[in-house]
């Protein structure tokens, strides 16, 4: 080793501070949600933000109509939830597409790599196909360095096209989740 340098090791990449950054340049408002622990650090980033709202939901499709109102209301928004929650958007995925509102949805990946849940393995495999079935644009990401600039592309597309677009954030990205392990 040089003299100067240290081994703290790879560089850890702030991959929910990036959308954090990538959410207030595109001065979205409001934060539609369904907690989950793979955004828990975004959901309190934006809930220490004077000018963002969390809204949080009880199921995930109603997260869409939430993101309506925000849009009739001159409002820009995102919708955060699991991978497990996209089955249930399908109908109401039909609103932002007929009514060519911009939809930004941020989905963390479950039944990916090292999943311990066989029940979360059939959605998480189906939601890039599902999404991209509803017409939905699907910009997964895997690499923690890429986060950011993939949330912000896809952002520009949702808000300026108008259009729908999903980041899928890999499992592996988020960590494996486990119970008791």
């Amino acid at each position: 080793m040089q003299e100067g340098q240290t081994d703290a090791g790879p560089k850890q990449i702030d991959w929910p501070g990036e959308i954090f950054s990538v959410l207030r340049d595109w001065q979205v408002r409001q934060v539609a949600y369904v907690p989950d622990a793979g955004h828990s650090r975004l959901i309190e980033m934006c809930d220490g933000d004077g000018e963002m709202r969390l809204v949080p939901l009880t199921t995930e499709e109603e997260g869409i109509a939430v993101l309506a109102g925000a849009w009739l209301g001159d409002q820009r928004g995102v919708l955060l939830m699991q991978s497990s929650g996209v089955g249930n958007c399908i109908n109401m995925l039909s609103l932002a597409r007929v009514c060519r509102f911009p939809l930004l949805i941020l989905v963390t990946m479950r039944g990916q790599w090292g999943e311990f849940n066989p029940w979360q393995v059939p959605m998480g495999q189906l939601t890039p196909k599902v999404l991209a079935d509803a017409d939905c644009l699907v910009f997964p990401v895997d690499e923690p360095d890429r986060v950011g600039e993939t949330a912000a592309a896809a952002a520009r597309m949702a808000f300026e096209g108008p259009t729908q677009a999903a980041v899928l954030l890999s499992q592996s990205l988020i960590g494996v989740k486990s119970f008791g392990r």
